[in-house]
């Protein structure tokens, strides 16, 4: 131990111990996906803090200088469930009992159970020192590095503190009808057992109004499970707000749900409300599983096939290069599937995955924090297939050869996910988002970070004409805009299947009228052709600022390709459709009484905006908890854009973005059409709109596309087409090779799965 006493001595001034505020990397390589469970462990730098697997850690030492690593490294302990109580091996993992994370009886963080193995490894010659060792090396140098090992190991990684945060979905409020409820004097007496719906017979999922004592059935599910929704039915009519769940009363509560605040409500009330109708609260007990059991049946089965509707096909699990999965962390469905389709693109492959040894050479010193290193990290991850390898399961005797498990180890981009949500309102959350919202925003980064050399975002990449004819003036203007997704409209009534669907909404009406279940709605057959041919129908714009006449007046706006990318990307448009199946557009509808309140405790109006729009219209209190929650948000008091869209009809180009920003920019020598595009494509961010504006000069010089004076009775024919920025321009055709689906009432719930083609496949 001399020779390692001596080395530790040498290197001692460079061995740190961490402070408050120190960002600690200890559980995954900031270049892989290593952990600490992984072959070789990880080492983490006792002077910068940063994690390295064990076939980078080299490369960290002759890049810095840093010798001095401490080496973690876990094996998961065999898990013997002791049945017979009689206190040998390990307890039995206990299931969840509340939807709750990092709280007594929630979900449990820690997966699984580890022996861990900690020593400080001295590079190049990767010496190992002990805590045994350490106890006989001099004072000076005992005293440093186990202050700096005991640091290590006690604060709180950065991937930790970012993947628990104390989560309690249980709380619940007391209901604001609970004290004052109405209850009905009809002579009801509820038997304490043998329940079924008044309506339909169904036996199970019954709730009983606490206003006239009707018991009905509860909501149908997503996936046709659940109830027949006689008991929603009858709230509509009658208004009564509260009902019990039967099933779960029980002496210590149960489950009560305000219809009219749409939320699990508490009742304070609730032993009288039940004895109005009979019901001795203190004597029933619990023969149906709570709301928030069902619920978590539903976390623990997310992202298992039954989800996504193949749970009756005989699957085949896959592994090797390509063919990595992702671990959902929470909610990040929506990450998984854009990230797996984006890295079956080559060019997304060429710039981060096969360049990958010279972005690691070239990053810089935490890498953790770097853009295209950890893109490429997340790249290389998916493709290399070093992640993708069936899972051991070594059984009850670890001597024994393992048989590989049907599942695979995969990666859990959690440094990913920081990095690409670091500062974003939403992305940065534990939240579910809008798939369509994260591929923009990531293009947008890949278009940050690619000013020079090669940009993969150009695969996208393709110029849109609008021609938009004053009916007043009948002069028409020719502008280009950059486009990374085509929004297609569904045009219902170009279904090949009309008959049907009328028929079936026919027998709707009559099962509703008789109180039985709705039989299954089929889907609507539409050509993608007939979506493409309403993409190019002519658009009436109500209300438009004509700059011809000064004034507002009716135009007709006309879209077209004016280039094809090498891959596009579609989104098939979200409508709404009445019982002729005309289509309506579905715009977002605010809850006007919900802003107003907001508006009445002193909110700016456009946050206030935010807040309902944000939270789903789901009520003052999330619109609330928004607000609290964004008020230091730098575009807080932003006018609202909505994901996605270009202004809309009626409105002049300048209505949808922030004056103040406006002028800020255009004092920069900017005109007023490039800082509108600049805050439009940044969602009105002025920072990331100036940055924005100057990595996109050539393209907005060249989108200067002024107002003709030709009539639009002209000749198409005879004009020269407008100059556009550079993109690629393909001939059109195209097969198709992935998609997203979302499952779920909206987009900030349900979950998200990406089907890619491989191998024909």
């Amino acid at each position: 131990m001399a020779e390692a006493s001596e080395v530790l001595m040498s290197v001692l001034s460079t061995i740190r111990v961490p402070r408050p505020g120190d960002r600690v990397h200890k559980d995954e390589c900031a270049l892989s996906f290593a952990t600490p469970e992984s072959e070789g462990g990880l080492y983490v730098c006792m002077n910068t803090f940063l994690g390295f697997g064990s076939q980078y850690v080299d490369r960290h030492y002759k890049k810095t200088g840093q010798r001095a690593y401490l080496h973690i490294s876990r094996t998961r302990k065999t898990q013997k469930e002791d049945d017979n109580g009689s206190g040998s091996g390990d307890p039995p993992k206990k299931k969840p009992t509340r939807l709750a994370i990092g709280i007594e009886g929630g979900f449990d963080v820690e997966q699984e159970h580890y022996e861990e193995e900690v020593k400080v490894v001295i590079l190049p010659d990767r010496l190992e020192v002990t805590s045994e060792d350490l106890a006989t090396m001099p004072d000076v140098v005992r005293e440093r590095v186990s202050l700096s090992m005991a640091g290590l190991m006690a604060a709180d990684s950065v991937s930790h503190t970012l993947q628990v945060q104390q989560w309690d979905g249980e709380v619940r409020q007391e209901s604001k009808h609970a004290a004052d409820l109405k209850q009905l004097d009809n002579g009801i007496k509820i038997p304490p057992s043998g329940w079924k719906c008044e309506v339909c017979d169904l036996q199970e999922n019954l709730w009983m109004n606490l206003t006239d004592g009707k018991v009905l059935c509860g909501r149908r599910y997503f996936d046709g499970s659940g109830g027949n929704n006689h008991a929603l039915l009858h709230y509509q009519q009658t208004g009564y707000p509260l009902a019990v769940k039967l099933g779960t009363i029980t002496p210590d509560g149960a489950d009560v749900y305000s219809y009219d605040e749409d939320d699990m409500v508490l009742d304070a009330k609730l032993p009288e409300h039940l004895a109005h109708f009979g019901i001795d609260m203190m004597t029933m007990e619990k023969t149906e599983r709570t709301m928030t059991e069902l619920e978590i049946a539903v976390n623990q089965r997310v992202g298992e096939w039954e989800v996504i509707q193949e749970s009756g096909a005989t699957l085949r699990p896959l592994s090797g290069p390509g063919l990595t999965g992702m671990k959902n962390l929470g909610n990040s469905c929506y990450l998984n599937s854009v990230m797996q389709v984006l890295f079956t693109v080559p060019d997304f492959q060429r710039k981060y995955v096969s360049n990958i040894e010279k972005i690691f050479d070239d990053a810089p010193a935490d890498p953790t924090q770097d853009f295209k290193t950890q893109v490429a990290k997340l790249g290389y991850g998916l493709l290399s297939g070093e992640y993708s390898k069936p899972a051991p399961d070594p059984g009850d005797d670890p001597s024994l050869t393992p048989e590989p498990r049907g599942d695979q180890v995969g990666i859990a981009p959690r440094m990913f996910k920081a990095l690409i949500g670091r500062g974003h309102p939403e992305f940065s959350t534990n939240r579910q988002q809008d798939a369509q919202e994260y591929l923009l925003h990531f293009i947008n980064m890949v278009e940050r970070n690619c000013r020079s050399g090669q940009n993969p975002s150009e695969a996208f990449r393709f110029l849109v004409e609008e021609r938009i004819v004053c009916q007043q003036s009948l002069k028409a203007k020719y502008t280009q805009r950059v486009d990374y997704i085509v929004q297609v409209p569904v045009p219902m009534d170009q279904a090949t299947n009309t008959e049907e669907l009328q028929e079936a909404e026919h027998r709707r009406e009559e099962a509703e009228a008789a109180g039985a279940p709705p039989p299954p709605m089929p889907r609507a057959c539409i050509p993608f052709s007939a979506c493409l041919a309403a993409l190019s129908e002519p658009e009436t714009l109500t209300d438009f600022w004509s700059s011809a006449v000064q004034a507002k007046t009716t135009a007709s706006k006309t879209t077209r390709f004016a280039s094809f990318p090498d891959h596009l990307v579609i989104q098939i448009k979200k409508f709404t459709f009445g019982l002729d199946w005309v289509p309506k557009k579905l715009a977002p509808v605010l809850d006007d009484s919900t802003v107003s309140q907001l508006c009445e405790m002193g909110f700016p109006l456009e946050a206030c905006r935010k807040a309902v729009y944000y939270t789903g219209n789901t009520g003052i209190d999330a619109a609330m908890n928004w607000v609290m929650g964004h008020m230091d948000d730098a575009d807080f008091s932003a006018p609202l854009v909505l994901p996605s869209c270009s202004s809309t009809p009626g409105t002049t180009p300048t209505e949808a973005v922030s004056e103040e920003h406006l002028a800020t920019i255009v004092s920069m020598g900017f005109s007023r059409d490039q800082a509108t595009r600049a805050l439009r494509a940044t969602s009105n961010v002025l920072e990331r709109a100036v940055d924005w504006i100057f990595s996109h000069l050539d393209d907005l010089e060249s989108m200067e596309v002024s107002e003709g004076g030709r009539s639009a009775g002209e000749s198409e024919g005879n004009r020269e087409p407008p100059p556009g920025p550079r993109v690629r321009d393909g001939p059109g055709k195209y097969e198709l090779f992935a998609f997203i689906s979302h499952m779920g009432t909206s987009t900030m719930c349900g979950h998200y799965v990406c089907h890619i083609k491989k191998d024909q496949q």
